[in-house]
This record gives C-alpha cells, structure tokens and sequence, in this order.
C-alpha cells in the first residue's frame, strides 16, 4: 500500500488546510471529467483524503498505520472493517479498476476477514532473557457455536437483502469538488453481507459470533525487548458470515530492572568498589542472569572505568545463542566513617605518598608556591 502523505504529495505534518489544497490541485489533474484521464489515479487520492482529512483516522494512520488503530482494532474511526487502501477505495467507487472487496456477481460482501486483536504481557527482564510461557486473557468475538456462524436459527437461513438487492452496497450521490459523483457505500442494513436475517439464532442475536474470553498460551521467545509484537495467526476475532479470523498480537511490556539497564542486546550495571580494592585490584562477584560472574577489577580502577564481560548481556531475539555485552561501570566508594585507627593508617599513607592536607594528589597549595617564589 502506498503511503498516504506520498499520494497526496504533503508532508507529514501537513495541516487539515495544507491537505485540503493538495487534494484540490492533484484531484484536478487526475479526475476524468477535467481531462486528466487518470480514473484510477483520481481514486487513490480520494481515499487517501478521506483518511488524512478525518482527525482520528490520521492519528491512527500517523501511530500506526491503519486508520482503525493498533492491529485495525479501531481506535475511534469506523470505515466497517475495511482491511486496507484497496477496501477504503471500493467503499467510495465500488471496486472498479481495483482488487474488490466485495465478491459475487452483484459485488456482495459474502464473509468479512476478522478483526486483529490485541492484548499486552508485561515480563520481568529476566523472563526476557530466558524466554516464557504465559497464559493471557483474550476477550475476542469468536464464532457461534450454536449456529456454526449462519446467524440463522436451526432449520432457517439468510435471505437476500431487500435494500441491496444482494450486492451488499449501496449507491449514493456525493458532492465533491467536481460536482456530483456518484459513489458505492456498504449497505447499512445488511453491513455488506448481502443477506439478511429474518429468524435470527438465539445464541448470537443473528450476528454468528458471540463475545468470549479464553486464555490463550503464548510462547514467549529469548530476547524480546519492550514493546516487541508477537503475532498468532488466526487467533483474533472470527470473521462474519465464517470469513476467516484475524490475527492476535502480544505486544510485550518489560519491566524496569533494579540492577541492569537495557540497551539493544547489551545490559549495562553499576559496581560500587571500595576504594582500597579499586587501588590494589579485586575479584569481584556480580549476579547475572547466567549466575554469578566474576569481575576482575584492575589495580587503580577509577570511577568511571568500565569493565566488560563478553556474551553476558541478552540474547538476540534471532536466536542462534548469540548475546549481548555486560557493561559493568565502576564507581569507587570513599569511605566516610573511619575510627581513629583508620584516620592514622591513611595519614601514614598519605606521608608515605607525600601527600597532606594542602597537598592533595601531589599538587602543592597556592600559598606554598607563592612562599618559594618570592623566597627565590
């Protein structure tokens, strides 16, 4: 499907205004009746302003890129289960010159393709990193199991539409820029099945699929990071008249974790290291999802020093037991309460060192430096 914006030749951020305009100057050089010829041309632009002029359709498009909202759920704008650009044409001019949405020889709609669904499961990082089995509650319409679907009572049947004729759509005059054209909209009474229900069954009210909740085991793979989508074909809503069922997304939340952050396939941590350590060198020990590691901290590590531990990061999400990094980022802990005993052992060092008070780290006060070079 091509992208909206690039049809009409705007930006995305074009205003309702700056649409308006383009729709107008592209719709003079494509529509037939002003010469431009271009029949099929001028529908595609047409539907396009249908979406891009609604405010919620564009939002939806603009997030998702389905006027309907996250996975066609809806979000606000209806278009009647209209599946894509091609859908949205046919509902304006009837399916000519395009792939139709309607079938049969009077264009009937006969069975719609389900709704996608969508639900979230929120992990710990380390079901992340390991990968998990959940159960998730799916609320989906799911076909009648009183009526197999028909929306007909047992031992009746649908019958043909009586405002339609059969052709699940309806004409209707439009006024548009060019004057009035003549365009092709589902039928209301029938919602584009063509049929009608005239003893409906009583488990479904006639619609042939029924509200259910059922919990759903979901395989979740290694490596998945926030906001991963996982898609089972088949397990969203049942389709009308038992057209084919949409799809179930799992869009996957990730927890924050309280040692680790997450960038990509790498992990990176924090380790606080004594100060005395962070001189003479440790081996320290760090909690990983693999168990504990082992950090071997130089000799005069500095905060700010990072240390890396290879292949101990997450997995990739393409599997193959490839991993991440883990970014151990050293930070030395001065320590702030000591005993006398304490304070005298770093005085000594500090003498050893040649280092005092007013002269820390080896550089002499300002008033000492004065002193020598006026005494010079």
């Amino acid at each position: 499907m091509r992208d909206l914006y690039d049809i009409l030749d705007v930006p995305k951020n074009a205003n309702d205004e700056d649409i308006k305009r383009a729709y107008r100057r592209k719709a003079r050089e494509l529509h037939p009746d002003a010469g431009g010829g271009d029949d099929e041309g001028f529908k595609e632009l047409t539907a396009a302003y249908e979406v891009l002029r609604n405010p919620q359709a564009k939002a939806n498009y603009d997030a998702y890129g389905d006027p309907r909202g996250p996975g066609g759920m809806g979000g606000g704008a209806d278009f009647g289960g209209f599946g894509d650009l091609s859908d949205l044409i046919n509902s304006f001019f009837g399916g000519t010159g395009f792939s139709s949405g309607f079938g049969g020889a009077g264009g009937a709609r006969s069975n719609r393709a389900g709704r996608d669904a969508l639900v979230d499961v929120v992990l710990t990082l380390e079901d992340a990193a390991s990968g998990i089995t959940r159960d998730v509650e799916v609320a989906v319409q799911r076909t009648c199991d009183v009526c197999g679907g028909s929306g007909a009572r047992e031992g009746s049947g649908p019958t043909t539409c009586a405002t339609c004729g059969g052709a699940g759509a309806v004409q209707q005059v439009r006024n548009s820029v060019f004057g009035q054209v003549l365009t092709t909209g589902t039928c209301a009474t029938c919602r584009g099945t063509g049929t009608t229900i005239a003893d409906p069954c009583p488990g479904c009210a006639g619609e042939g699929r029924r509200k259910t909740t059922e919990s759903i085991t979901v395989d979740v793979p290694p490596g998945v990071d926030d906001g991963t989508r996982l898609r089972l074909a088949g397990r969203g809503e049942a389709g009308r008249n038992q057209g084919q069922a949409g799809d179930l997304f799992v869009r996957v939340r990730v927890r924050a974790h309280e040692l680790f952050t997450r960038d990509g396939n790498d992990l990176h941590c924090e380790l606080r290291i004594p100060m005395v350590q962070a001189a003479l060198g440790a081996k320290l020990s760090l909690p990983t999802f693999e168990g504990d590691q082992a950090v071997e901290v130089p000799a005069g590590t500095q905060s700010g020093d990072v240390v890396t531990l290879r292949r101990q990061g997450m997995p990739k999400l393409s599997g193959g037991g490839a991993r991440g990094n883990l970014y151990v980022h050293c930070r030395v802990a001065t320590p702030t309460e000591l005993d006398d005993e304490q304070r005298d052992l770093l005085r000594q060092l500090a003498e050893v060192r040649g280092e005092t008070a007013e002269e820390s780290s080896g550089q002499r006060s300002l008033f000492h430096r004065l002193r020598d070079a006026f005494s010079a």
